[in-house]
């Protein structure tokens, strides 16, 4: 698939998703998830864990009912907190069928009927995209993601350090963000002044993204990014932990910006296999710089990813790495959950023979990475990493903290 997004809302691009099956398929999964997101959290949540409760002897469960413990009652909290982050799901999918054109009770008959097209993979994606908005675009969640993106917007600032140029429109540094998931980091270079193009191939983060980018205004909403998680907790309190999405609107965050007499770029999200987008001759030395947060290691082979990155950097331009190596190969192993930063929501759509779904791959040290990037011509200008590590939608209090030492290195394409 190969579409773009703009600011404005409306969808660009050769590209119409309901002219090929599959893709309509999984356009169509994708937005029922989100339309039976409250029915299954509320089913798998908590109406097991009451089956669970009731299931034991009275005595046990009646003791267990009543203050300090109150499990019922906890539940029943639960369950409202599930209500309002499906507030949040119902709005992505409002959204979504107004930009597809779709109806929002089309009859079993319909040629559009995306109604009961969800299955249990397309479910977990759109809970985990939903958890994924506290990393994105919370305030709390500050502490994951700013680290990360102040790395980015540091060396784009090294590498374009005649700031006048940013100021002409015809002249501004040209930036691609593959894998950009809910959008947070596109905006923030937008937001510095740079033209930034987004790819994501997964819909889930394309409706959501699109949602928080483009359709918020000035309202925020509730979301509760742990009250479904049962293990490693302190409290309940914490489990039931509230933060308000999004911290800062997007429009006026841009607005603030020129009203300080600065300037901002100008943005856009593409839909579609970035292998397969980005390797033609159409984007052949398009942009100044490349950045990959959390990306590259969802490469089975990542030989791909370096060709498609050189093929669209312009000469002398550079690549912005930030992450770590949890790689997303064909071995038939799946990363324990508080161990994955959600490969599948980006990479799970892939199954053609096209792109990430190639057959064969292997695994890399971050030392034969930098090799690799070498024996392709690029040279490494920087090389660090955050000894301190970093989380992934991680809960500050949970009595398991799961941190990544992200490898951060900037490479130049040679000529």
């Amino acid at each position: 698939m190969s579409s773009s997004k703009t600011t404005t809302g409306e969808w660009t691009g050769e590209y119409n998703p309901f002219t090929d099956t599959e893709e309509r398929r999984v356009l169509f999964a994708a937005l029922d998830s989100f339309k039976i997101y409250r029915k299954t959290a509320h089913r798998n949540v908590t109406h097991r864990r009451r089956q669970n409760l009731y299931a034991l002897p009275t005595s046990q469960w009646q003791m267990l009912a009543e203050p300090p413990f109150s499990l019922l009652e906890n539940l029943s909290s639960i369950d409202d907190a599930i209500d309002l982050n499906a507030d949040i799901a119902d709005a992505i999918l409002e959204c979504g069928l107004q930009t597809f054109g779709l109806p929002q009770e089309p009859g079993s008959s319909h040629a559009q009927n995306w109604l009961g097209c969800a299955q249990a993979g397309d479910i977990d994606k759109a809970h985990s995209t939903i958890r994924q908005f506290y990393r994105d675009w919370s305030a709390e969640s500050a502490r994951e993601r700013k680290p990360c993106h102040d790395f980015v917007l540091e060396q784009l600032e090294v590498f374009f350090q005649n700031r006048a140029a940013l100021c002409s429109e015809a002249s501004r540094p040209k930036i691609l963000v593959p894998g950009a998931g809910l959008g947070r980091l596109v905006y923030e270079i937008c937001r510095a002044g740079y033209d930034v193009e987004g790819n994501e191939i997964s819909y889930h983060q394309l409706l959501a993204s699109n949602w928080i980018l483009n359709h918020v205004g000035s309202t925020q909403y509730a979301l509760y990014p742990f009250a479904t998680q049962f293990t490693n907790l302190l409290s309940r309190k914490q489990q039931l932990r509230k933060v308000m999405i999004p911290d800062v609107q997007p429009a006026e965050g841009m607005k603030h910006v020129l009203a300080n007499g600065k300037g901002t770029g100008e943005m856009n999200m593409t839909a579609g296999d970035f292998i397969v987008l980005y390797s033609g001759s159409e984007y052949s030395a398009v942009f100044d710089a490349v950045a990959t947060m959390f990306f590259i290691d969802t490469a089975p082979n990542l030989i791909r990813y370096i060709d498609t990155v050189k093929n669209c950097l312009k000469a002398d331009g550079r690549w912005i790495n930030i992450g770590p190596l949890l790689w997303h190969s064909d071995i038939a192993y799946e990363a324990p959950a508080d161990e994955r930063h959600d490969h599948k929501t980006r990479v799970g759509e892939a199954d053609s023979d096209a792109g990430i779904g190639e057959p064969g791959s292997f695994e890399l040290t971050e030392e034969e990475v930098i090799w690799l990037l070498e024996k392709q011509g690029f040279r490494i200008e920087h090389r660090s990493a955050f000894s301190d590590g970093v989380g992934y939608i991680q809960d500050p209090d949970s009595m398991f903290q799961n941190m990544y030492r992200v490898s951060c290195w900037v490479a130049r394409k040679g000529d």
